[in-house]
């Protein structure tokens, strides 16, 4: 097979993968704490509290917190493995692209 055509089959991969971490939320395209945290290699709390350091840098049109009812509606859409260990009295966090930038920033 060609050097190229696997490259370009990779990517692909990725892509679809990025595709799927992503979630339409109050009209919003967004990605969850959870998903961004496995795709940098940290822990969801750890991502959380490097966003809780520099909350500043967060305003509301870069980042939001689920309501209940959004995450109910979210979690049954996708499925629940045990990555996501998160206590169920906290909600995730939706990042849009501007903070999913600002984010990469804070812990690369």
């Amino acid at each position: 097979m060609d050097a190229n055509i696997i490259v370009q089959k990779q990517e692909n991969l990725i892509e679809l993968s990025i595709i799927q971490d992503i979630h339409e939320i109050r009209g919003i395209r967004v990605m969850l704490d959870f998903d961004l945290a496995k795709r940098y290699g940290v822990e969801t709390k750890n991502l959380n509290l490097s966003v809780k350091r520099n909350f500043r840098r967060f305003p509301p049109d870069f980042m939001f917190q689920l309501t209940e009812n959004e995450w109910k509606s979210i979690s049954s859409q996708i499925v629940m493995t045990s990555r996501i260990k998160r206590p169920k009295s906290s909600l995730p966090y939706a990042f849009t692209q501007e903070g999913v930038a600002m984010l990469s920033g804070l812990l690369t």
